[in-house]
Formats: C-alpha cells, structure tokens, sequence
C-alpha cells in the first residue's frame, strides 16, 4: 500500500520534517532528556505554532480536521527524530477522549487549550493487576454534590509529571471487571489528596505512580460508558504508536546500513559479508511490511470502518514483534557500541521496547486479534 497524500498533507509533513531536521537533531533531543523537567516547552509551543497539535481535531472543535492520516504524518516524524514531547498522551489520547466523550461546555473549555499548547494532558488508566484489561478497575469515583470523590490508584501514568490535567478512569458501579461501571473524570494534577511520584523511564521519558485519596474529579461525558470510549481511544493511539514504530525502523535501517559500508573486519566492510547481507534484506523487508500495515490502519481508522479493534490488535502485534527484530539486528550489527549512550541505535531500541507495552504489548494483542476473529 502507498498513499497519495494531499497537497496539505505533504505540506504537513514537509513542515515537520523541516523543524525537526532543524531544531531537534539527537544532541538536542538529549539535551532535552537530560534537562531537570526532561521534555522541551520551546519545541512544544513550536510544535502548536505550526498547527501540529491542532491538526488530528475535527473542524467542530477548532482544530484542522486532518484526523488520523495528520496524526501518521506527524508520528511517523516523531519516531525519526526520537521526539519526546507529549503529542500522543495530550493530543491523541486525551484530546481524543475530550472530543468523543465530553460535552460541549468541556469541549470548548479544554480543547482550545490543547490545540494553542498551553495545557498538557495524561490519561491514568492502568492498574496494578489490570493487565492492559480497560474494564478491570479498582479506583472508585462517589459522587458529592456537583463533582465526585475519586479514591485509588494508577501506575505508570506516561506523561504526569508534565501535566496540567489528568483524565482518570474510576469505577461509579459494578464490580471490579464490570464493563458498564466505569467512568472517566478529569482531575487537576495539583489538587488536593492527590500524590504522584514521578521517575524516568527507559527511554528518557517521565511517568508516574499516582495515589489518590478523596480528590475531586468533574466527570467527563456521561456516567458508565468509559470502556467504551477508551477501546476507541486505544485503536487511535495504536495507530499513532505504530507510526512512530515504523519511522524509528526506518532510521535503525538507515543507520546500520550506512555503518555495514564504512566498519571493517578482516579487511573488508562488514557490508561484504553475505550473511549480513541477507540479515539486512530481512530488516528491510519488515521495514516495507510495516509501512503497508501502518497506512492500512491509518485509512481505516480515517474511514471509520467496521472491525478496526481487530486491525489495531493485528498491527500493534505486528509491528511490534517486526520493530525488535530490526531493533535487535541494528544493535547486534552495531556490536557494543550499538547500546551505548553516544550513539541513537540504543535509544532507538529503548523506545521501541516502550511503544510495545504501551496500550498492550504485541502477545497481549495476538490474543485479542483472536478473540475478536473468533466473534467476528
């Protein structure tokens, strides 16, 4: 599959790659990994001030209506250049939740925001236990008047640290698998009763674990249908990770074919040598059957079809296992300079380990494929 883009849509994608070319090369993205907040406030407000974060929101809500195909454009980019600011977490994930589940008022109210980059955003829905289950919550939300008492915990919370808000899935009824008893609110990240402890993950990104205890929360849409929504937020942010997984596979390939033409052994570039060779066409081809299967689920995603649960699981398995293949093979040709600190290989490779446990990892996704085939 190639998509033809539009002349908006290659203009997009001609725009990031020229800011990101220009200003976050892999020494800046390491200065900014390594800085005490560790994501960049003047890339960010760049980033909005080129309409990047306006770009997936429909026209509704203020934003330029380029929906999935904007958000492939951009994170294909963004896992170029090993980008670390927040775009899937604020934009994707809670901009997307805000437009489909929220109502108008809230609409207006927190949309804007994102979209002029002055408010940052996380969801916190992952659990001790939950295992990437989006009904299995402990968390209880109790209402009190016009707002409700949120009590429990979330772990690994990408992005809090960096946030203004938080939307956390809470149950209002049923038991702790119950699909229709959970609820999504918005929680300001500075309110009362609420702990976050934050640290730094593998890839230099910040998370959290976050205890709350009787923080108030204002309810975001209706009461009950939160698993709902977060299926649907889940297959829109697999399709962005997974454009972020192809781009970083397209830069490992580069980058090991580039080193197999000047590193030599015996005398000769290791580029010579016909096991490597074949080892490198197997990298090359995941890298073609990856892009395909990326498109693929970007235009259906775009379309709205019927049955994309089962596509995202297909590609987020997929592209999974495909990524730490060419990830292992770009280290493993790299030799040991190919983990260290000095060269992109191994933050390639960290970050690929993190896009696939993000929203499930690639056998978590296996078995969901199955069991959506297995009803379809």
């Amino acid at each position: 599959m190639d998509i033809q883009f539009t002349e908006e849509q290659e203009l997009l994608r001609s725009s990031v790659q020229r800011l990101l070319r220009d200003q976050y090369d892999f020494d800046a993205r390491r200065k900014i990994v390594a800085s005490e907040e560790g994501f960049g406030r003047k890339q960010w407000a760049e980033f909005a001030e080129l309409g990047m974060l306006a770009a997936p929101f429909s026209e509704a809500v203020g934003g330029l209506g380029g929906g999935p195909l904007s958000t492939m454009i951009i994170m294909q980019e963004f896992g170029r250049h090993l980008v670390v600011e927040p775009f899937v977490e604020t934009v994707v994930v809670a901009g997307g939740l805000i437009e489909q589940a929220g109502s108008d008022a809230q609409k207006q109210a927190f949309i804007a925001d994102i979209i002029a980059g002055s408010k940052l955003w996380a969801l916190a829905w992952t659990e001790k236990g939950s295992r990437f289950d989006l009904a299995t919550v402990t968390t209880t939300a109790r209402r009190e008047g016009s707002h409700y008492v949120l009590t429990g915990e979330k772990t690994a919370v990408m992005a809090a640290p960096w946030a203004d808000y938080l939307i956390v899935s809470a149950r209002t009824s049923g038991h702790r698998h119950d699909r229709g008893g959970v609820s999504l609110f918005v929680v300001d990240r500075r309110a009362a009763n609420l702990d976050l402890q934050s640290f730094k993950t593998i890839d230099g990104r910040r998370a959290a674990e976050i205890s709350l205890r009787g923080v108030r929360g204002e309810l975001l849409g209706n009461e009950g249908g939160a698993v709902t929504a977060l299926e649907a937020c889940r297959n829109q942010a697999i399709g962005a990770l997974c454009a972020e997984a192809v781009g970083a596979i397209g830069e490992l390939n580069a980058a090991t074919l580039d080193y197999s033409k000047t590193r030599k052994q015996f005398g000769v570039t290791i580029g010579s040598f016909q096991v490597l060779q074949h080892r490198m066409v197997d990298m090359f081809i995941a890298h073609q059957e990856t892009l395909s299967l990326m498109q693929h689920l970007s235009l259906s995603l775009n379309e709205g079809e019927a049955g994309i649960s089962r596509l995202a699981s297909g590609a987020k398995s997929k592209i999974g296992y495909a990524a730490k293949f060419v990830a292992d093979q770009a280290v493993q040709l790299h030799g040991g300079m190919g983990m260290t600190d000095e060269l992109n290989v191994g933050h390639y490779f960290k970050r690929i380990s993190s896009i696939n446990i993000q929203f499930g990892d690639p056998a978590y996704h296996v078995l969901r494929f199955a069991q959506l085939e297995a009803v379809a």
